[in-house]
């Protein structure tokens, strides 16, 4: 994890996966860290978060990637 930023804090798994398919569409290698005991206790994500890492040079596109909506949030 050394050299790696946060670019996004979720309170599940599911949800820093889904940001993480995301940035993987886009083309950016991420991965996401919970402290959660590895899985033995899912009750803490929501307390600390799951965060999701990319190499610094990929943050700022990674976090616009990330806040653009989908086009099915998009309004028609």
């Amino acid at each position: 994890m050394e050299g790696y930023v946060s670019v996004a804090v979720f309170a599940n798994e599911v949800d820093a996966e889904l940001a993480q398919a995301t940035l993987a569409a886009a083309g950016i290698e991420s991965f996401v860290q919970s402290d959660d005991s590895g899985g033995m206790m899912p009750v803490f994500q929501p307390i600390r978060g799951v965060q999701v890492y990319v190499e610094p040079q990929y943050a700022d596109e990674a976090k616009m990637v990330l806040s653009t909506p989908s086009k099915d949030e998009q309004p028609t």
